[in-house]
């Protein structure tokens, strides 16, 4: 029963599971320990065509605002995401990609984690747990001025975002939460390609044509459709959502926007 009991700590495996493990082991923990990891393995293996369509996103940044993280890791069913064991090797994996800064992946999975691999770990608590999950993906930004994060309530989205000037907390939070709210797809107008703003332009002209605008007319409506285009898709020509009256350019003051990452489960 001690052994049991060393060996359920060790996995988080049942009674049931960790008494069969350590007979087939001949009583020898660590033996034990390797067959319910393989255990583990086989049943991730087995629901590997089940669909990972839940999940959740963290951020986290480093305590001089300089290097944030972002992670997205998935599981079946919602119930699992609210998991506290779920919810811990969550945290986990965020603490080795911040000490450890893997580049991909199949780096992360590779690295050590509670006397094992990132790879292992995953695969027990998904046999555990009997649900397959899935570190979707990962990434890290980095600022030599503020760097901020965001999650929206659930850990349905989560934003970084970096600016060019140190010690602006406050602005950097405010603008992750509009990238969060607004999903841009540029930074400033200058980013948005040429075929991307014609189509537009096409678009626009042949609706017009159809509403019996004259032409000379059009030209300049075109005008104000493109900008208000690109009110929509760059994230300094938007609408402050904290006041409408407002764009994100006015808030920016001399600051500019270096980066943003948006992970969303949807």
């Amino acid at each position: 029963m001690e052994n049991i009991k060393i060996l359920r700590e060790k996995t988080d495996a049942g009674i049931v599971d960790c008494k069969n493990a350590l007979a087939e082991a001949n009583n020898d923990i660590n033996k034990a320990v390797e067959i319910l990891r393989k255990k583990g393995i086989a049943k991730a293996i087995k629901r590997s065509d089940k669909e990972v369509n839940e999940g959740i996103i963290k951020v986290k940044i480093d305590d001089q605002a300089k290097k944030g993280y972002i992670i997205e890791i998935n599981a079946e069913t919602d119930f699992v995401i609210r998991n506290k064991k779920f919810q811990e090797f969550v945290d986990k994996i965020l603490r080795v990609i911040m000490d450890k800064q893997p580049q991909e992946k199949n780096q992360l999975m590779s690295l050590p984690l509670d006397n094992s691999t990132v790879q292992e770990v995953l695969n027990i608590l998904s046999g555990v747990i009997g649900e397959k999950l899935d570190i979707k993906r990962f990434s890290t930004l980095v600022s030599n001025g503020t760097v901020a994060g965001y999650t929206h309530p659930g850990g349905k989205i989560g934003v970084l975002v970096a600016i060019d000037r140190e010690g602006e907390k406050e602005l950097s939070a405010d603008l992750a939460m509009q990238i969060a709210a607004t999903n841009p797809k540029y930074i400033t107008a200058e980013q948005v390609p040429a075929y991307e703003i014609n189509n537009e332009k096409e678009i626009y002209i042949e609706q017009l044509r159809k509403q019996g605008k004259p032409e000379n007319v059009i030209d300049k409506i075109i005008i104000g459709k493109i900008n208000k285009y690109f009110g929509e898709v760059c994230l300094v020509n938007q609408e402050y959502i904290k006041d409408d009256k407002k764009t994100v350019k006015d808030i920016l003051g001399k600051a500019k926007v270096e980066e943003y990452i948006r992970y969303s489960l949807n």
